[in-house]
């Protein structure tokens, strides 16, 4: 009797069931108005498919997970930030054209016509809503003011009242016509969390006026802010102004009346070519913090390498001399830097330079009389910073020459040390050149780290002290990535096609730095 075999059958019920599963994610993708990402979904779903059915592609599908997560999480991110580059987005530009022409046809402004002030009742899971003209109280009013106000009150029909749902319109019957009698009403706590179902009501009166949720205690009158034209202008309700879509600036503008050519916001996200990238190079109030803080990231980045290098090649070769004792404790506790978390070290040294209460100040004050504003001046500030991340970055080089160091054959020494040649001698004809070479592609990757070291400056200056009479905000301190991070999520503007036009450079600057990287370990692989 033969078995039946299950496996091919419940592969392709496998198959059929990603499938459905795949086109349910691109659907929903399309349907919340993400054509184009639907699109690429779609794409790269069919892609995997082909490459994990057919046996043509059998080599691919060991790589196609690789290649698919950088294609997600890398290809698409860059793309995505070089793409906001050459827009206006930001937070006054935010929206789509749709979404910002819908905004503003949504807006209303108070109408002609009586308030009137609004209590809410319970009828068993429904509620009615009493509309009473004015605002005074029922005991502030005399008998004849109470029988006219009644006579002039008026209520809903029960009414469920639900948030998430279209604006609905209901009549309201005068309050002597209608079969209820108020009792007490809902408190003001009850009230306000009604108010997003309340806030899509539209009641109309007999005398067909629609009132509107105005507040949380009135309904009144209101009317559209603004109504679209046939050839797609937009006119100011209240004061028959028109106001046309530029698509240059991101902004509706008014074109007559006395506030011609004024923007109305929100404005809407527009191409603007190379408009973000000729702003760094055109702008003189932009050029001018650029400039600087570009060649103090490219100073900051390299003095740093040069200061670790220093430090952590001397610590090296003092730390591989045999006759000196107790090596590994030295080693362990010189160490230490590396392993304490960098956040942490940051801000010990933020408290320790403290410009009043810091051990540092406090230390010169006693020897020297002295206690430098090392926050508030530029010049103290940078070296600060540089102080700080030679502590912080020393150990790492020193690791390597160590390692470095003690793969030289100990025969050159030796042969060295019969020749009578000295110790300065043994490092400069010895040691520095069979390191050097090892070490530079390191050293530029560590270059390329520092370019972008923005826990550093964010921990300790962020980026302060200002520029001053700048119109992005800026720092002296600031390296370029901290620089767009301010200009991006912090201060005024939250210009983020700017940022993103900064962070494509930046991207470039370090593409060209790993590319040499690259090209140094390929000329000294070339060489073994």
């Amino acid at each position: 009797m033969s078995s039946i075999d299950w496996g091919r059958p419940l592969r392709w019920l496998l198959v059929l069931l990603a499938a459905f599963g795949t086109l349910w994610v691109v659907f929903r993708i399309y349907a919340n108005g993400q054509p184009v990402w639907a699109v690429g979904a779609l794409a790269l779903a069919a892609l995997g498919f082909f490459i994990y059915l057919s046996n043509i592609s059998f080599a691919y599908r060991y790589l196609f997970p690789g290649l698919a997560g950088m294609a997600i999480f890398v290809a698409f991110p860059l793309l995505y930030t070089v793409q906001i580059g050459f827009t206006n987005y930001s937070s006054s530009n935010l929206l789509s054209f749709e979404r910002a022409t819908a905004y503003l046809l949504e807006q209303t402004v108070p109408g002609e016509g009586q308030a009137y002030a609004f209590s809410l009742y319970a009828v068993g899971p429904e509620y009615r809503l009493v509309l009473a003209p004015g605002q005074e109280d029922d005991e502030s009013l005399d008998a004849a003011q109470r029988a006219e106000r009644r006579a002039h009150t008026y209520v809903t029909p029960p009414l469920a009242l639900i948030k998430s749902r279209p604006p609905i319109e209901v009549t309201a019957l005068p309050l002597k016509q209608a079969s209820f009698e108020p009792g007490e009403a809902l408190p003001l706590s009850a009230v306000l969390k009604q108010r997003q179902a309340l806030s899509q009501l539209r009641v109309r009166l007999p005398d067909g006026t629609l009132l509107s949720y105005a507040g949380v205690r009135e309904f009144s009158p209101l009317q559209p802010a603004w109504k679209r034209n046939d050839d797609g202008t937009l006119t100011q309700v209240q004061t028959g102004h028109l106001a046309r879509a530029n698509h240059d600036t991101g902004f509706y503008e008014f074109v007559d009346g006395p506030d011609k050519g004024q923007h109305i916001r929100p404005g809407f996200k527009v191409g603007i070519g190379l408009g973000n990238y000729a702003r760094m190079v055109n702008d003189p109030d932009f050029r001018g913090p650029f400039v600087a803080i570009f060649l103090w990231t490219v100073a900051f980045a390299g003095l740093t390498v040069l200061f670790t290098l220093i430090v952590g090649c001397t610590l090296a070769v003092l730390l591989n001399w045999e006759a000196l004792r107790f090596r590994t404790v030295y080693r362990t506790l010189l160490f230490l830097p590396y392993a304490v978390p960098g956040f942490i070290s940051i801000l010990v040294f933020k408290g320790l330079f403290n410009q009043n209460f810091g051990e540092i100040n406090v230390i010169l004050h006693a020897l020297f009389g002295i206690k430098p504003a090392w926050f508030a001046d530029p010049t103290l500030a940078k070296v600060m910073i540089l102080l700080v991340n030679t502590w912080l970055g020393y150990p790492y080089v020193m690791v390597l020459c160590t390692g470095l160091i003690k793969a030289i054959p100990s025969d050159l020494y030796e042969a060295s040390a019969i020749a009578g040649a000295g110790p300065l001698t043994n490092f400069f004809k010895i040691t520095a050149p069979l390191i050097v070479k090892p070490l530079t592609p390191l050293l530029i990757a560590s270059f390329a780290f520092n370019f972008n070291n923005f826990v550093l400056i964010a921990l300790l200056t962020n980026g302060r002290p200002d520029f001053l009479n700048t119109k992005v905000p800026a720092g002296t301190t600031d390296i370029l990535v901290s620089y767009t991070y301010r200009i991006a999520f912090q201060d005024s503007g939250q210009n983020f096609g700017l940022a993103a036009a900064i962070s494509t450079v930046i991207f470039f600057l370090v593409a060209l730095l790993s590319m040499a990287n690259l090209k140094l370990a390929k000329v000294n692989e070339d060489k073994r």
